[in-house]
């Protein structure tokens, strides 16, 4: 049997080192590219399996896990799906705590990896109370692992030593100088440990936090409103978080972030996900305030195989204002 430093090594290979793609397309009639990392070809095909992978080895190295330990987690699917299955190979059993309105494919796809599912309703507390009860059982049991994405600081330090160097070490190779990234905003750690790391190699970068249009908890600073772009803005603002690292909020439409995923996979092949429509949109916004036609960064969370039974397979209605009806896609490149 591998001890367990041996089977995180293993799994190491099976996650990062996603490529990293130069998205040419027209907008407003203006030739524009943004540089996308593809993370769902990740083990269990989201961003999340670096920042499982990474808690879960510093947790062993410090000693604040046991290998016969419960793992208990609140998520919103990606980050649940993750320490899943990293978790059940490393011979966890793992409990999830989650929403109950997010995809049935979430829901599926936890079970599949052997994980004991939690559902929480809108009426019993919705996302706060996922993670209240998960302290509340490891206040009544030491033997259980508390991942706390939302507040654990290796989250942001997953990213700030794979997902940025990986960007950074790429672009370098192409001679191209990253000025802007933009990401969606769900536990905080992608754009704190990213834009961390990329303002180290270039104090002038802008990071720009996106938030749906119609749930601004970002700019409010408490839940309000409802919004389709699963994995981000999950009720509160984590402690993760700094704004004042930040850059502008960026709004996005969940209907255009819908809309821009589903040209995304129709017209190039990428099959993604809503927040990784989002996360398009937002760069383009993030490109329309500098002036800029590139030099945005961003990341492709996961695919479109978690949305088959959500609004992403329906048509959605133009709005006025949308970014997505100005948009022309022309080609990627893999760099």
């Amino acid at each position: 049997m591998k001890d367990i430093f041996s089977k995180i090594n293993n799994l190491e290979k099976l996650i990062g080192n996603t490529p990293l793609v130069e998205i040419s397309f027209k907008y407003k009639e203006k030739n524009m590219k943004i540089y996308a990392k593809l993370e769902y070809y990740n083990l269990t095909g989201s961003i999340k399996d670096r920042v499982a992978i990474y808690i879960l080895k510093r947790a062993y190295i410090n000693k604040k896990i046991n290998e016969n330990d419960l793992i208990l987690e609140a998520t919103s699917g990606n980050t649940g799906i993750s320490f899943a299955a990293i978790g059940t190979y490393l011979g966890h059993n793992v409990h999830i705590y989650m929403p109950d309105w997010m995809s049935s494919e979430r829901m599926k796809l936890l079970e599949s990896y052997n994980a004991k599912l939690h559902l929480v309703s809108k009426d019993d507390g919705g996302f706060l109370k996922c993670i209240s009860l998960t302290e509340q059982c490891k206040a009544n049991c030491p033997d259980i692992f508390l991942p706390q994405q939302f507040s654990n600081n290796d989250n942001i330090y997953s990213h700030y030593h794979s997902t940025a160097p990986e960007i950074y070490s790429t672009l370098k190779r192409h001679h191209i100088s990253p000025s802007i990234f933009v990401a969606g905003v769900g536990t905080g750690g992608t754009i704190m440990g990213i834009s961390k790391f990329l303002k180290e190699k270039n104090r002038h970068l802008k990071a720009y936090p996106i938030e749906p249009a119609s749930s601004p908890t970002l700019s409010t600073g408490t839940h309000t409103g409802y919004h389709r772009i699963q994995g981000i803005s999950d009720e509160f603002i984590p402690s993760i978080v700094d704004l004042n690292q930040l850059s502008d909020i960026i709004s996005v439409d969940d209907g255009d972030a819908i809309i821009m995923a589903q040209m995304l996979s129709k017209e190039l092949g990428l099959g993604v996900g809503i927040s990784s429509g989002a996360n398009f949109i937002g760069a383009i916004k993030a490109l329309d305030i500098n002036k800029s036609v590139s030099g945005a960064i961003t990341v492709f969370s996961d695919d479109n195989k978690k949305y088959i039974s959500t609004d992403l397979m329906n048509k959605e209605p133009i709005k006025d204002g949308f970014i997505s009806s100005d948009v022309k896609l022309l080609d990627f490149r893999v760099l």
